[in-house]
């Protein structure tokens, strides 16, 4: 049976002072912790129903078994899902490689679940690296982790100044605005960053200065804008996805 002070240390992580402060986050149900154990995150504990005990074994991780009245007590979902897993953030100690690849940059999205779908977007077309405003939404937020569905563990994520770090970047820098060139008029490129901007703002004005090719998805109906993931979909799907066919 879990303790009161179990109870609320379990649930302060779902605040992102107390993450911060502790370097852990959640996650939760059956394919984010499979996705966990076989990456290079360190899991801490996990939490369980019996059921789920029963079926599976984890080396050098202390697992602890709850109720399903305990289970919904520390979950963030509306269904919770057999397990709850701790884990140790990860430090970026050295800076990205921008040279030979694609990176993202995010500037100021603030929605949970537009940047976990980002982070999948990523995984998907095998882009490994996302650099962030420092304003935009905490990796950690138990909505991001859960709407990457485990690609998190396989795309790395800085947290910096966008001014400075687009101003040294020595690829092609592409920032995705409602003006600017056809994504299908695009020459054939193997390297670069793509800036997605706020997604009701778009790109803030003083990081303009810095993008070398304004680009946009030419629009034919009547619709006013575009959600930020699915405009960085259509984009990353044009600029690299027949690389790797």
């Amino acid at each position: 049976m879990l303790s009161k002070n179990e109870l609320k240390y379990i649930q302060s992580l779902c605040h992102k002072k107390f993450r911060q402060e502790e370097g852990l986050f959640i996650a939760e149900g059956v394919k984010l912790l499979d996705e966990l154990l076989s990456s290079n995150y360190t899991v801490k504990k996990v939490y369980a129903l019996a059921s789920w005990i029963r079926e599976h074994s984890i080396d050098q991780t202390e697992v602890i078994e709850i109720s399903e009245q305990e289970l919904e007590k520390i979950s963030s979902l509306q269904t919770p899902n057999q397990v709850i897993a701790i884990a140790q953030q990860k430090r970026m100690l050295t800076p990205p490689v921008l040279q030979h690849q694609w990176s993202i940059v995010l500037d100021s999205i603030r929605d949970p679940g537009n940047f976990g779908t980002i982070i999948r977007i990523a995984d998907w077309f095998g882009i490994k690296q996302i650099i962030c405003s420092n304003d935009t939404v905490d990796l950690y937020n138990p909505k991001v982790i859960q709407s990457t569905m485990g690609s998190f563990t396989r795309v790395n994520i800085w947290y910096q100044s966008l001014n400075e770090f687009l101003q040294n970047a020595k690829v092609p820098v592409l920032g995705a605005m409602l003006s600017g060139k056809s994504i299908y008029q695009l020459p054939e490129m193997k390297e670069g960053v793509l800036v997605i901007g706020n997604e009701s703002k778009g790109i803030h004005d003083s990081l303009k200065k810095n993008i070398t090719q304004p680009v946009t998805i030419p629009r034919i109906g009547g619709a006013e804008s575009l959600n930020a993931s699915v405009a960085a979909g259509i984009i990353i799907s044009q600029l690299i996805g027949t690389e790797s066919l």
